[in-house]
């Protein structure tokens, strides 16, 4: 089972190398969560405020010291570049579950990128004892939808008026995996 790691564990695939983040990322960070189309399928809209998407990221540094989620920033190996973020999060241990997620800055879209990242995460969560993953997407997203189907997600279910969005609820669809 997931302990709580001091330091958590940096990934790597064949092109890419996942490292916690730190509160430093924050600034690489910025540019794809003030992207309106990165962030279309998100629960909040984009973000103009660099000082917030530095506390969103200290949020999470500090989630990850207590525990209850790895969030990782994924860089390509050949050059070091940043491509996004991804994430187990809502980690219970009790029940050997946890949420994933991920996000893309645009020029790294359709490289196989986040598929390659989702699988070290996968990896990573079934050898560290979770036995059950989801995500949840936007209704709409297929990009995202397809990704978490190429994982082995299966769809199970709509859940209606989940998020409430720039004063519009919006449905979304739920995936999970047995691993």
């Amino acid at each position: 089972m997931i302990q709580r790691p001091d330091h958590p564990p940096i990934l790597e695939t064949e092109r890419l190398r996942l490292e916690p983040l730190a509160d430093g990322d924050a600034a690489l960070l910025f540019p794809l969560m003030a992207d309106a189309e990165v962030m279309a399928y998100w629960d909040v809209p984009e973000l103009d405020d660099p000082d917030l998407v530095a506390d969103v990221v200290s949020g999470q540094v500090e989630a990850m010291a207590a525990g209850r989620a790895v969030y990782w920033a994924i860089r390509r190996l050949a050059d070091g570049g940043f491509v996004g973020a991804c994430d187990l999060s809502e980690i219970d241990r009790r029940q050997r579950r946890a949420e994933v997620g991920f996000m893309l800055g645009r020029d790294s879209w359709g490289r196989g990128y986040a598929l390659e990242a989702m699988r070290a995460v996968a990896a990573y969560a079934a050898a560290s004892g979770l036995r059950r993953l989801i995500a949840r997407t936007h209704l709409g997203n297929r990009r995202s939808d397809s990704l978490l189907e190429k994982l082995g997600f299966g769809s199970e279910g709509l859940l209606r008026g989940h998020v409430l969005r720039a004063g519009e609820r919006r449905d979304c669809q739920l995936f999970g995996l047995l691993l």
